[in-house]
């Protein structure tokens, strides 16, 4: 059974643990690394919770599964869904699903207008497919990182 929860800065252990472990497994997916976080202290890691609105824990057979974050909506009106990673044990499993289907509520009932965004990997075509699936559209290249591309959702929840 997968169980999604949000977490908040009294929970920065729980983020610590899954968002080490997400950096470790796959560095090249993030804009930081493991090493960026690996002394960080209480302060920066609820802050860090504090700072970005969602944070989404996914638990799978009560075991850590994956997570999700979602920022603010920018001053164009987009939220963008970052941090997204399943654990190895956890992948094809629904997990990313849930995940992603978590945030998109989440986005859609607090900020009904916003546009939904991601970057992701142009070597990653599993999360590619997953996020179609979930109703992500190619959009182009992320001009910033020329790695990604960058999705955009036109679903519906």
């Amino acid at each position: 059974m997968i169980g999604v929860v949000e977490l908040g800065p009294d929970e920065w252990r729980v983020w610590r643990e899954i968002r080490l472990e997400a950096l470790r497994d796959a560095p090249e997916a993030f804009g930081s690394t493991s090493a960026d976080w690996e002394d960080a202290d209480e302060a920066r890691w609820r802050a860090r919770l504090a700072d970005v609105p969602l944070h989404a824990f996914a638990r799978l057979d009560d075991l850590p599964a994956g997570v999700v974050s979602a920022t603010a909506p920018d001053g164009s009106g987009q939220v963008e869904l970052i941090s997204m990673w399943v654990a190895p044990f956890a992948r094809g499993r629904a997990v990313g699903g849930a995940l992603i289907d978590y945030a998109l509520r989440w986005v859609t009932d607090r900020h009904p207008s916003a546009r939904i965004a991601l970057q992701v990997r142009k070597h990653n075509a599993p999360a590619i497919r997953l996020y179609e699936r979930h109703g992500f559209v190619l959009a182009g290249e992320n001009p910033e990182d020329e790695l990604e591309f960058t999705m955009r959702w036109h679903g519906v929840i």
